[in-house]
């Protein structure tokens, strides 16, 4: 992110604007309806403004001269439109004295941007590109018109208007926060929402005790609570509405490494955040430390999401945390998320089941070489089993061993799929005979390995030659069963 978001507070001095023609007009419409006081310097000698209210167009001074030569010591930003080289050598008059400012169309010579504006009063949307594409932040601001409730303004100036008297009454400020969420995801601001401002404020003013309205306990504290969430393989896109609104109304979050940074980028900034997860061959805090901070947190009062990669009860130990927390009589929630293997099966078109082929699925991890050698691989050799393998790159010669001295065919499809859902997703298949080959072509994990006949009717498979490499393996053994 280059350009830092900021509201200028319009009321606190002029605004110059340099330029003429449509451009210029474009802009002093937008600063007239935000209530600017604007000093216009028409290069081109025109200052009709016709159009504009009559209160906005008393807002507007028609200078005369050279801009250049203009007083600044009111003016708190520069904008030039349609202003040419003038724009420009008033761009390095601004920079000179810090003022900041904009020349269209110019990144070089601008300090800030104009973003597109979805303007509800006193909620303000500003969508901004780093000046790239106009064209998307006008789409994307399409889109948030189209979502944005009509009179979401309306819901902050209500809240706005009795905020102080709120929080007068509401020590903690964990309940003051949850006090408002309520009000706003709940029929008070259902009713302002639907213009029904008096019914909102006559059930406002019912609340007795807004602390206890907020959700405290008996003695007036905040109620803890332990939220435990999938994150999903890595496309932040995949996170559910719910995962979604976890991370917002946080407190703190304790995260896996796993985590895409992306995903973290949708807690509330405000938040705390916790890294408590580890990598292969790097040591961690351990679990109990890990349940410790959790019933910590949620004694204390704090909303805390345990933000697990992938799905919290596959392979992430969320069934040990579930206890944990049982034992220690925390309120807990979970929301499950997209495990890595369905993501690999989805974005390399694996079909983990397919009718006739592949009737079963087994999930299972192998850790390490260890954890692959106590796996009895005999119960995973039927050829209409499809095995998942989480965590399973360090271990994969074992696992190769395993299941051939069990008696899974070498010839049997497998896929390596790495960083699955990610930009840098990568996948490579062939056969279970060369499973390691494999796992060194993907470049790193974390990775998903993807054994029998279902990977053959992956899209990576049918890019590659081990299609007709297959075919003629198959050939050779009709010739054999033949003789």
């Amino acid at each position: 992110m280059r350009y830092l978001p900021v509201f200028l507070d319009l009321q606190s001095g002029k605004v110059l604007l340099v330029g003429a023609g449509d451009l210029v007009r474009a802009k002093l419409r937008l600063l007239a309806a935000a209530g600017a006081a604007v000093r216009w310097y028409a290069t081109d000698g025109d200052h009709d403004i016709a159009g504009l209210a009559a209160e906005d167009a008393a807002r507007i001074e028609r200078a005369e001269g050279d801009p250049l030569a203009a007083d600044l010591s009111d003016v708190i930003a520069v904008l030039c439109a349609g202003a040419g080289e003038i724009g420009v050598a008033m761009s390095v008059r601004a920079k000179a004295i810090g003022l900041p400012v904009n020349v269209m169309d110019d990144l070089v010579h601008s300090t800030f941007i104009m973003p597109a504006i979805v303007d509800r009063g006193d909620v303000v949307v500003a969508v901004g590109t780093g000046g790239t594409s106009p064209v998307v932040a006008r789409r994307i601001r399409e889109k948030i018109e189209a979502v944005l409730p009509a009179r979401i303004g309306d819901l902050a100036g209500f809240i706005g208007g009795v905020r102080k008297s709120i929080h007068a009454r509401i020590e903690e400020f964990p309940l003051r926060r949850r006090f408002w969420e309520r009000i706003v995801d709940g029929p008070i601001g259902a009713l302002v929402l639907a213009g029904r401002r008096d019914e909102a404020e006559q059930a406002l003013n019912a609340i007795t005790d807004p602390a206890t309205f907020a959700g405290a306990s008996a003695a007036g504290k905040a109620i803890g609570h332990v939220t435990l969430v999938g994150a999903g393989p890595g496309d932040p896109d995949l996170l559910t509405v719910k995962a979604l609104r976890a991370l917002q109304d946080a407190d703190v979050v304790f995260y896996d490494e796993l985590v895409s940074s992306e995903i973290l980028d949708r807690i509330r900034r405000d938040a705390t955040r916790i890294p408590v997860g580890r990598r292969v061959g790097k040591p961690g805090i351990g679990q109990d430390a890990i349940n410790a901070l959790m019933i910590e947190a949620a004694q204390s009062g704090q909303r805390a999401v345990r933000l697990k990669g992938g799905d919290p009860f596959i392979f992430g130990r969320g069934g040990e945390e579930i206890e944990a927390l049982r034992d220690a009589g925390v309120a807990y929630s979970i929301i499950p998320g997209v495990s890595a293997g369905l993501g690999a099966a989805a974005q390399f078109e694996v079909p983990l089941t397919f009718r006739h082929e592949a009737l079963r699925i087994t999930f299972l991890t192998a850790h390490k070489a260890r954890d692959a050698e106590v796996v009895d691989w005999s119960v995973l050799t039927d050829k209409k089993m499809t095995v998942v393998v989480y965590m399973g790159m360090t271990a994969a010669p074992s696992i190769r061993e395993g299941m051939l001295a069990a008696g899974r065919s070498p010839e049997t499809p497998v896929g390596v799929f790495a960083r699955v859902t990610r930009p840098d997703a990568k996948a490579a298949v062939g056969t279970l005979a060369r499973l390691p080959e494999l796992v060194k072509q993907v470049d790193g994990g974390p990775a998903i390995l993807i054994i029998g006949d279902v990977v053959a009717h992956s899209a990576p498979w049918s890019r590659s030659n081990v299609t007709q490499l297959f075919s003629n393996q198959m050939f050779s053994e009709l010739l054999k069963a033949a003789e």
